[in-house]
């Protein structure tokens, strides 16, 4: 096998015969695809051409078994980890029984709807919970650096097969967008239950309890999982895999005298900017109707802490994601074609629990749940006409600490209100934001055309469940497995995947021990 490269100007793919004569004559397969700016902006295509004796390897989709007859698991959270997490245990003879507290992936459209007109929060059913966690409707970029901690290309290649483009698996940047997540989140449901697993929607969970297992079932604990309808689940283990904004569960552990432990998250505003000037300025002026949507990323360190770019949503809108009355929390998502008028992203700096006063594991909870809660307040007191309304301000005003006069135009459909983010946001992160914007190496991304909004607060869980390194187990609870996002061990959907995987793998693991 051999590799080579072909470059092409913005507008322009390969051709076939350029493609053969670089292969020279050997059979070829594409197997990446991006967009180098860094001078005149141009399209590299990565290639492998192999020998007639060779074969191309194709890993296949995982073989998933007929699980009606076989013991259960209970997933707690229907997200990229507890999705994937379903997906291994099918493969592994298992049966997923998933508790999820929200709708299904069409139903909780509606309530994420009325959040945005009339700022109506169901706690249950939001941009944050539901069939597909967070990430159903924010974006769906497939981007992780974490391969060491498992097989990306198994979650790519599943989410292929339940109806993704087969751009995910060439594009250096997968993305699929808000508006094709839904039908692909439908289809894993469909092949779960399918199988044999079961779905239970409107499930929240309210406890969860281990006893000793019935004598005709494996040794071990036995868990009793008691939703807020009243209903109760009993399998031989329990993956736990809430997301990042389940701060009723974490109190659930606490009250049963279960560890947890500060973690650190980061937390800012959201930026946006019109996408014509993220083009320009990306592209080097060169951005031409087909090419597409310009992103753009950084990292400054500023008086010790990180400040960078997070969730960029290239042609996006930004929404409201509150999970509870009385707050107001942002972020972005983009449709799979991109080409709305604005880009956004959240800008945040990184939080560490020694840079919150107090003890124990809530304090970086709480300290998140203040702020959201003042942005809410601030704006409510000033006239806000949406409870959704943002507080907002122009980025050079914000740097100078000056109240900006007049508000641009904003994708944020609940509305923006002028309001003094300098002053708003804890002092500790609104002066490394002051001093980050205008450090920031791209043309003209310091401007008055670009609006502040906050908060954006929901980059990572603040809290962590402490599970063991080996046997990925709750160390309070044998038999427990946290995961994803809401026990702190990933971020974003293809890292959560993954960790839904490894988890589901070490649940069976544990179930073999217990056999």
């Amino acid at each position: 096998m051999k590799e080579f490269e072909i470059v092409c100007p913005l507008g322009r793919e390969p051709r076939l015969k350029e493609i053969e004569a670089k292969a020279g004559g050997l059979r070829w397969v594409l197997r990446k695809r991006s967009i180098d700016a860094r001078k005149d902006p141009v399209w590299r295509y990565r290639y492998e051409a192999y020998e007639p004796s060779e074969t191309i390897e194709e890993a296949p989709v995982p073989a998933y078994q007929d699980v009606h007859s076989s013991p259960a698991a209970i997933i707690v959270g229907a997200g990229p980890a507890g999705m994937f997490a379903a997906l291994k245990l099918l493969c592994l003879g298992i049966r997923p029984i998933i508790l999820e507290r929200g709708k299904d992936v069409h139903e909780r459209k509606f309530d994420m709807a009325r959040l945005s007109r009339d700022g109506v929060v169901d706690p249950d059913s939001n941009y944050c919970y539901g069939e597909g966690g967070a990430g159903a409707f924010s974006d769906g970029k497939l981007y992780t650096r974490s391969s060491k901690r498992g097989d990306i290309g198994e979650v790519l290649r599943q989410l292929v097969a339940f109806g993704a483009s087969r751009d995910i698996l060439i594009d250096a940047h997968p993305h699929i967008g808000s508006d094709k997540l839904p039908l692909v989140v439908e289809n894993i449901r469909k092949c779960i239950t399918e199988h044999g697993g079961e779905y239970h929607f409107n499930s929240r969970v309210v406890g969860i309890t281990a006893s000793e297992r019935p004598a005709e079932a494996a040794g071990g604990p036995w868990f009793t999982v008691t939703a807020a309808d009243g209903k109760e689940y009993s399998a031989g283990t329990v993956i736990l895999a809430t997301g990042h904004s389940a701060r009723d569960i974490y109190e659930l552990l606490d009250r049963s005298g279960g560890a947890l432990e500060a973690k650190g998250f980061a937390m800012g505003v959201r930026v946006e900017h019109p996408q014509e000037k993220i083009n320009w300025c990306q592209y080097h002026g060169q951005w031409r109707p087909g090419v597409p949507a310009a992103e753009y990323s950084f990292v400054e360190q500023v008086d010790g802490r990180g400040v960078f770019s997070f969730c960029m949503c290239p042609g996006g809108i930004l929404v409201p994601s509150s999970t509870e009355p009385g707050t107001v929390v942002l972020n972005g998502m983009s449709n799979s074609s991109r080409n709305g008028k604005f880009a956004n992203a959240g800008v945040v700096v990184q939080i560490e629990p020694e840079d919150v006063p107090g003890e124990g594991p809530f304090k970086l909870m709480d300290f998140q749940r203040d702020v959201e809660r003042n942005m809410y307040g601030w704006c409510v007191a000033h006239g806000a006409s949406n409870p959704m309304t943002a507080p907002a301000q122009r980025m050079e005003d914000f740097c100078l600490g000056k109240l900006s006069k007049a508000m641009p135009e904003t994708s944020y459909h609940p509305g923006v209100i002028s309001a003094p983010l300098h002053e708003l946001l804890p002092p500790f992160i609104a002066e490394r934001l002051r001093k980050a914007f205008p450090r920031v190496k791209m043309r003209n991304y310091y401007t008055n055309a670009a609006l502040l909004l906050g908060v954006e607060s929901r980059t990572s869980s603040p809290v962590r469940i402490p599970r063991d390194p080996e046997t990925l187990e709750y160390v309070s609870m044998k038999g427990l497995f946290p995961c994803g996002e809401g026990a702190g061990y990933s971020g974003g959907i293809v890292s959560s995947a993954i960790d839904g995987i490894r988890c589901a793998e070490a649940a069976a693991r544990y179930y073999s021990a217990g056999d």
